[in-house]
């Protein structure tokens, strides 16, 4: 019998790739960079899996070059990457890496909101560029975390997280989500708030919904507009849950104290994005879950995913069932 061919068009932990290869024929590229597009094109060809990170899209006309495609995994937890209605249509299975990257991702997001609380960066330029002369009791004045009010739009499992830490440090949660989470609300003490009250009242808004076409623009203009003065926006969830421009606007006019941000309109982001020259603006490469542990996780759990569809199993993360069924 043949084995299954998958094509992973970029590096991975050695673990997965030796879980991946006792069973199947791999068509591996041990780079970071991106392939370019013929090369990827012709890894398709032959491909009747594809493990890929979410920066490669996956649409109609890259389908069109993969005759044999059965399944795609998805290394992320985010599979907005993924034409899932066109997947479905085409009996693919397609999925995706939950629950691991959970409690990493919470610890980055939680620290860029200390870091853009506290001036960190800001602070750590200021002493490398050799501007640290003497001490001044209003040098590098930052906003208290503790005890203050967090605001967690999208009560997921990295919301949940993300509200354990809060908890430790005194600080009142308010969550918005499509569903209450009273499971949450008694052991954290969060409180459920609609979204505009949540923005009117929180001191750390921090998103962490998904991107759907409903959360496409979420935190626009208006929303900007409800909140305080001196709050600060963290997004680690999809840049385009938020309205860059709305968001550029609000920070340059003040209207808002700051922004933390591991993610953007379009990634990379462009060097001439206003977001980079702003000091109130903490800004990091999406790395919320960019640890050795995680990554090597999340590249197991995908191998995992990969074999049970490729080998007549139902995959642990199937994000479209009716495929399988």
């Amino acid at each position: 019998m043949t084995k299954p061919r998958i094509f992973i068009p970029h590096r991975i932990a050695e673990s997965a790739l030796a879980m991946l290869g006792e069973r199947c024929t791999l068509d591996y590229r041990d780079i970071e960079e991106k392939l370019d597009d013929a090369a990827f094109f012709a890894g398709l060809e032959q491909a009747d899996g594809l493990m890929i990170y979410s920066r490669h899209k996956i649409s109609a006309d890259v389908l069109d070059r993969a005759p044999r495609l059965r399944i795609v995994s998805n290394i992320a937890v985010g599979y907005d990457n993924l034409d899932l209605n066109e997947l479905t249509a085409r009996g693919i299975m397609a999925t995706n890496t939950p629950d691991v990257l959970t409690e990493t991702t919470a610890d980055l997001t939680f620290a860029l909101l200390m870091a853009a609380a506290r001036r960190i960066p800001e602070a750590d330029r200021y002493v490398k560029d050799g501007r640290w002369n003497e001490w001044l009791p209003s040098l590098m004045l930052g906003k208290d975390v503790h005890g203050a009010v967090i605001g967690i739009v999208g009560m997921g499992r990295i919301g949940e997280a993300v509200a354990r830490r809060a908890k430790g440090f005194g600080m009142r949660i308010l969550y918005h989500n499509r569903t209450r989470k009273e499971e949450a609300e008694r052991s954290l003490g969060a409180e459920y708030a609609g979204l505009d009250d949540l923005l009117r009242r929180s001191d750390y808004v921090v998103v962490m919904t998904p991107l759907t076409p409903e959360t496409t623009g979420l935190i626009g203009e208006r929303e900007l507009a409800l909140m305080k003065p001196d709050a600060i926006l963290i997004n680690t969830s999809r840049g385009r849950v938020v309205d860059e421009q709305a968001l550029i606007h609000a920070l340059s006019e003040r209207r808002i104290a700051g922004a933390g941000l591991d993610v953007y309109a379009v990634e990379p982001v462009s060097r001439d994005n206003p977001l980079l020259s702003m000091p109130n603006v903490v800004t990091l490469p999406h790395i919320g879950s960019a640890t050795r542990e995680t990554r090597e996780n999340m590249a197991l759990k995908a191998a995992r995913n990969m074999l049970a569809g490729l080998f007549g199993e139902r995959p642990e993360n199937l994000l479209n069932p009716s495929v399988f069924s």
